[in-house]
């Protein structure tokens, strides 16, 4: 029966990669406007986009990080350096200097994530977690634990304005997604991605130079980082050292729940965009119905859980 059950499993997770996601954020949009009747109004559709922005670029960061079978618990705290950076640095400087800079800081702790997972064979495990500490006390430092403001007006429109009536910071997302998509489905180097987490002895044994391939998928993971706190900071006005507390797991959530293996090899920058939906409009149907925002923890906690199950099933097969 045992046997059975898994079998099913796995046969489900199977057509879940190929289609499921897609038609799970049907079926939830078509249950949210039956539950609420604000739900599938243009404002709130609008509200959805904008808010899913910043997991959904640090989702596809960390979607090249799993599809290497690693894993990066440090873009929220990458988020947060980069955030207090921005806030600190445009007190004295013009946009040109602070973004590049905010940036740069987001994509060397990537590079040092790298060289630790690649080089010194530091599991990624413990090597983003100390990031993580690390970053989030650089940023409490930086900022003596006291939020920065931030007074460039030209700076919010980034996380706060519109081009043809979508937020900009969904327009980011999308473009962040196009070039992601572009790069593991139609250049050698994303087709040597998906091969190092399938089978990272014989990638070598390929010619792929996995050590150096690996630390790039770290770097982009803190550039998106970067970027995700670009578009925090700039709609928050504020430069806090809290930035991005607990969005690794958002993160890693949108990642499984899109499809993509934590056993690495397989998945897509669609699956994860989608899974990014799906969070967004369970989150947002969860608020319009009035659950409790601890209760929603709770939800998000199971389908982690339940994701990680169902695709390990079918790794398994």
């Amino acid at each position: 029966m045992t046997t059975a059950f898994s079998s099913n499993v796995a046969s489900f997770a199977r057509i879940w990669r190929r289609v499921g996601v897609f038609a799970a954020l049907i079926l939830l949009i078509i249950a949210a406007s039956m539950l609420s009747d604000r739900f599938l109004s243009v404002p709130n559709l609008l509200n959805i986009l904008r808010q899913v922005a910043i997991v959904g670029i640090l989702a596809i960061g960390m979607t090249f990080v799993i599809l290497t079978k690693g894993i990066d618990l440090s873009v929220g705290s990458l988020l947060g350096i980069s955030v207090v950076l921005y806030a600190g640095l445009l007190e004295n400087y013009s946009m040109a200097v602070a973004i590049p800079l905010g940036l740069g800081a987001a994509m060397l702790a990537g590079l040092v994530n790298g060289i630790g997972v690649a080089f010194a064979r530091i599991p990624p495990f413990i090597m983003t977690l100390g990031m993580l500490s690390f970053a989030r006390g650089l940023a409490f430092i930086y900022t003596g634990g006291t939020p920065i403001p931030i007074l460039n007006e030209n700076f919010y429109s980034l996380g706060n304005g519109y081009i043809a009536g979508i937020p900009i910071p969904s327009l980011i997302l999308l473009a962040v997604v196009a070039v992601s998509a572009v790069i593991l489905s139609l250049t050698p180097f994303g087709r040597s991605v998906y091969g190092i987490g399938s089978n990272e002895e014989a990638a070598r044994l390929s010619g792929v130079p996995v050590n150096l391939y690996k630390v790039i998928v770290y770097v982009i993971s803190g550039l998106v980082s970067g970027l995700a706190g670009l578009v925090y900071a700039s709609q928050l006005s504020i430069g806090t050292p809290i930035a991005g507390q607990g969005y690794e797991l958002d993160a890693i959530a949108a990642v499984v729940v899109g499809g993509t293996s934590l056993f690495g090899g397989k998945g897509t920058v669609a699956g994860t965009f989608i899974g990014t939906l799906i969070i967004g409009v369970l989150a947002n149907i969860l608020n319009l119905t009035g659950v409790d925002p601890y209760v929603q923890q709770l939800f998000k906690g199971a389908l982690i859980v339940v994701a990680v199950y169902v695709m390990s099933r079918t790794d398994r097969a």
